[in-house]
């Protein structure tokens, strides 16, 4: 089961950043390009880096530990060191909060 889970107040994630947030008990990154939102795990799958430190080019994010490199919209790893993919989040701007879509376990 999943639901829509509140991270941010809507516009905390301004055009070109990436922000992080805990969200139940895992970090998320939330980035903003050109208006269009994606939400992402915030560390890196090599060694638990975080993505939101990184750097940003088009939808891919590049670890600044190791240089691996994720799209943002896949979670695929494109350049190692890592090799596994990050796991990736519904994301939006609703009712004046930012809202990320996680799996509830119980």
């Amino acid at each position: 089961m999943s639901e829509w889970v509140r991270v941010a107040a809507a516009g905390d994630v301004v055009d070109g950043e990436v922000n992080s947030y805990n969200v139940r008990e895992r970090a998320v990154a939330v980035a903003n390009l050109g208006g269009d939102l994606y939400a992402f795990d915030d560390l890196c799958t090599h060694q638990q880096c975080s993505l939101s430190e990184g750097d940003v080019d088009d939808t891919v994010i590049e670890c600044p530990c190791h240089s691996s490199r994720f799209d943002m919209i896949t979670g695929e790893a494109e350049q190692g060191p890592a090799t596994e993919p990050l796991d990736v989040f519904k994301v939006r701007e609703e009712a004046g909060e930012l809202q990320v879509m996680i799996e509830i376990t119980e």
